[in-house]
């Protein structure tokens, strides 16, 4: 990343250093996913749509511990990797509105909710911002090469209310909860980056 693009990571020191960790990433171009991998202070295994593991670029993925989830249903397989990703101590990067869009966490998906109060892990919500600028000149679907991306780690936080419980309710409330923590920080790393 740091070779094609010119990051500013701003807040990394903010992931805790060991124990189990869900990025919560926007996600409004497909270098997002790649540029956090790329400059977090932890190795990432991201839910990535099980369309993009065709071919090199599928085997690749798996070498380098990105998991397939069908996003079309509760997908068992996924489910059981990601949660031993979390149980195993690691970072489990999900986009929290299942698809790419506007990247302004405006509508989320359940599974962020599931995975934080089943795995115990605290949520880092991070802010990929500066990559739908504008296109690049030689490949339209990149942003220029040497432009400037910002990724913004936010504070963790934990998104159950410490019963324990996993009913629909409870990850309901955990959802309403993630998103206003979401939302809040992406405008503070609109501010703080003046994008």
């Amino acid at each position: 990343m740091y070779g094609l693009w010119k990051p500013r990571v701003l807040g990394a020191w903010r992931v805790p250093a060991t124990g189990p960790v869900i990025y919560a990433v926007n996600h409004a171009h497909n270098i997002d996913g790649p540029m956090v991998m790329g400059v977090a202070p932890r190795p990432t295994h991201f839910l990535i749509k099980k369309e993009a593991f065709v071919g090199p670029l599928g085997r690749f993925l798996t070498g380098i511990g990105q998991l397939p989830v069908d996003r079309h249903s509760a997908d068992r397989t996924a489910i059981g990797q990601a949660l031993g990703v979390l149980a195993d101590g690691g970072v489990l990067g999900i986009f929290p509105e299942g698809t790419r869009g506007e990247g302004d966490f405006a509508s989320l998906r359940a599974g962020l909710a599931y995975f934080a109060v089943r795995g115990g892990a605290p949520i880092v919500p991070v802010a990929v911002l500066g990559s739908t600028d504008r296109p690049g000149r030689l490949i339209k679907a990149l942003p220029p090469l040497r432009s400037r991306v910002d990724v913004v780690f936010g504070d963790p936080f934990d998104a159950g209310d410490g019963s324990g419980r996993r009913t629909r309710k409870v990850l309901d409330e955990a959802t309403e909860r993630i998103q206003k923590q979401l939302t809040a920080h992406l405008e503070n790393a609109r501010r703080l980056t003046g994008r």
